[in-house]
């Protein structure tokens, strides 16, 4: 089975080639997405380039642009993103899981290679908060079940990746942690032990899987502009008589790069750990978070 994965590439074409070269997996069909610039220049070239380096589809925003490249003589199959329809080429596979179940787990790990036929990357980001308060008052029953999805749920899933990444000669996988591990916030006790924890399993993964090309970084999210941290300005805000824009903006200030990340901004790094850019990298603490805490 085919399978897209599209990558924005730069007008710099030698810089194309190169993304499409190194983004290529085996047995796949790599989709450039390309794009004009503000003058509706380049996006001819940059398609051009990708599909002389092996990208077998060219991607578009808009039928206009499909249009322009066919006029150009591109030949390859164009699709445009923005008529895609539910259920389209892009293949989506669905399983609902609960990593605290060992056997939803290895399910999920079947339907997949099912599906695809391998598991390049595995991205652990299931978690629970559990309830904020002191550590002299809480309660450790509670702790011990954000340590059943934080820590045991996101190795169950990854022991039951390791041996299919090992029979395929490869693979990378990424920890999503907390910056709560390395700049402590008021009563989040419980969460933050849970991902310290996931910080000594990455490096003891990362030292034992390296003989078999399994690469295991982790990925230090801060403040993430989504729907959880508006959610909770939103009832912050309400308790405080103020607003989710004054709150967002003190938030901001502390941030050297000056604004709250943004969750898509976040998963480029986690996209970065598991492409080829970072072949050579394994156990990386990698910080996303717009300069919070800064590494001394």
């Amino acid at each position: 089975m085919n399978r897209l994965r599209p990558t924005w590439v730069e007008v710099d074409l030698n810089a194309v080639r190169h993304n499409v070269r190194m983004l290529k997996p085996d047995g796949a069909a790599l989709m450039a997405v390309v794009k004009a610039d503000a003058y509706g220049h380049g996006d001819v070239e940059v398609a051009r380039a990708a599909l002389e380096a092996g990208a077998a589809w060219v991607g578009v925003a808009l039928v206009e642009e499909g249009l322009r490249l066919r006029d150009a003589g591109i030949q390859a199959p164009i699709l445009v993103l923005s008529e895609f329809p539910a259920g389209s080429e892009t293949v989506v596979l669905k399983v609902p899981t609960d990593v605290a179940d060992r056997g939803q787990c290895e399910r999920l790990v079947t339907e997949t290679v099912a599906a695809f036929g391998r598991i390049d990357a595995l991205v652990n980001s299931a978690y629970v908060p559990g309830r904020f308060g002191p550590v002299e008052s809480a309660d450790l029953a509670d702790w011990r079940g954000i340590l059943d999805v934080n820590l045991f749920g996101t190795l169950q899933l990854t022991q039951a990746v390791i041996p299919v990444m090992k029979r395929q000669g490869g693979g990378a996988i990424v920890m999503i942690n907390s910056m709560v591990t390395r700049k402590p916030m008021p009563y989040q006790g419980g969460y933050a032990m849970s991902k310290a924890a996931l910080t000594a399993a990455t490096a003891q993964l990362a030292l034992e899987l390296g003989q078999y090309g399994i690469r295991v970084n982790s990925a230090y999210m801060g403040w993430m502009w989504g729907p959880p941290v508006e959610g909770y300005l939103r009832d912050a805000a309400a308790k405080q008589g103020t607003t989710v824009e004054a709150l967002a903006k003190g938030i901001a200030r502390s941030i050297p790069l000056g604004r709250i990340p943004d969750d898509a901004d976040c998963a480029k790094a986690a996209l970065f750990l598991v492409s080829d850019y970072a072949c050579v990298v394994t156990g990386a603490a990698l910080d996303v978070n717009g300069g919070e805490f800064l590494p001394r």
